[in-house]
Formats: structure tokens, sequence, C-alpha cells
């Protein structure tokens, strides 16, 4: 079996900056032709995918609805498991807006976000659950930048800490209990495009 993990395109909240959370802030232009381009790599490399499933943030939702519909896999119903972390009060604010209310060490505050053993517990449940369902299928998962860091800390421990780009893509095999990297964090299909 593999996975796609995949940060979903870009929305106007990460061009400003802005912790986006669990708030449902939409793709925006780039965002959307971002998916293309990664539906289009998609369609060039040699692993096959037979369905996509995305978290229910309408960002996320999107993008695979872009991806699946290039590729022309079923899109499976949204699950709720791969949504953002809940950043409680510091949802919509830029770092500089943070750090200026509550210092450098915000993120060591109790401030509704949700803790990182949370997002753990719920990201290692998802890869179980789907692993059990689709043992012979692939499947591409798009979901988000602080989700997906906190899965890759569940099953790497500190061995991957380079920010997500979106529509990043992460290829993990799994190989009886273990979930092998075979690709990490690339955007190869973003960066060909810039130039």
């Amino acid at each position: 079996m593999l996975i796609g993990l995949i940060r979903h395109g870009l929305t106007d909240w990460n061009a400003e900056g802005k912790i986006q959370g669990q708030s449902d802030i939409p793709l925006n232009d780039e965002g959307r032709r971002q998916a293309e381009m990664l539906g289009d790599r998609l369609l060039q490399e040699p692993y096959r995918w037979d369905y996509c499933i995305t978290s229910s943030l309408s960002r996320a939702a999107e993008t695979g609805k872009i991806v699946a519909a290039k590729l022309g896999i079923p899109l499976l119903d949204p699950d709720h498991r791969i949504r953002e972390r809940a950043y409680g009060q510091v949802e919509g604010m830029t770092a500089a807006a943070r750090e200026a209310k509550w210092g450098k060490d915000w993120n060591q505050l109790t401030l509704g976000q949700e803790s990182d053993e949370a997002l753990q517990v719920r990201g290692l449940a998802f890869l179980e659950d789907l692993s059990a369902r689709y043992p012979d299928k692939n499947v591409l998962v798009i979901s988000h930048g602080g989700f997906l860091a906190q899965l890759y800390t569940a099953l790497y421990k500190d061995k991957y800490s380079e920010r997500l780009g979106n529509l990043s893509l992460t290829i993990l095999e799994k190989n009886e209990q273990e979930w092998n990297p075979l690709l990490y964090n690339c955007t190869r299909h973003i960066l060909q495009n810039q130039r």
C-alpha cells in the first residue's frame, strides 16, 4: 500500500502568513493552479492511485476535487481526523500579531490550541484505519501542514522537520507495521512551473 500525503494548495491567509487552523478558508487562484500542476505531475509518474480522501475543510476538499478529477479516480468522503490543528485564539493572526499580543513563546501558552499529542493520536488512528480498509490500494490524502508535520513526528520522531510547502507530496509505503518514506515534502511540480 502507498499513501500520498499532500498539503492543500495556497490560500489568501497562507499568502498573508495567517494561521488558518480550522477556520474554513478557501483556495485562491494560485492554490487551484498548484493543484492542477500536481495532478499533471501525478499523471506522468509511475505510481498509480486508486482513491483520494481529504479533510472536510474546503481548501483541502477543493484541492482533492481538482487532483482526483485530473487522475480520474474516486474522491472518498472527507475525514474529520485529517483536519488541521485547532489553533484557538491565534487563528487568523500573523506571526507579528501573535508575538505582539503574547510574546515570542505564544505557542507555550494555553490559547485553545490542540496539543501535539492529540494531533499525533488522530493521525496515527487515521493511518491505521485507512490501511485496514484499503490494504491493497494506493490512496492520496489531502490534508494540512500543521497536521502532517505532527503525523511525521509521530512516525519518524525528529527525522523530518522542514516546513511543508503548499501542494507538497510525501509518499509512504506500508511494509508490515512500518511506513517507509519513498518521497518527502517534494514540490518539484511547482518549482518547475516557476521557471
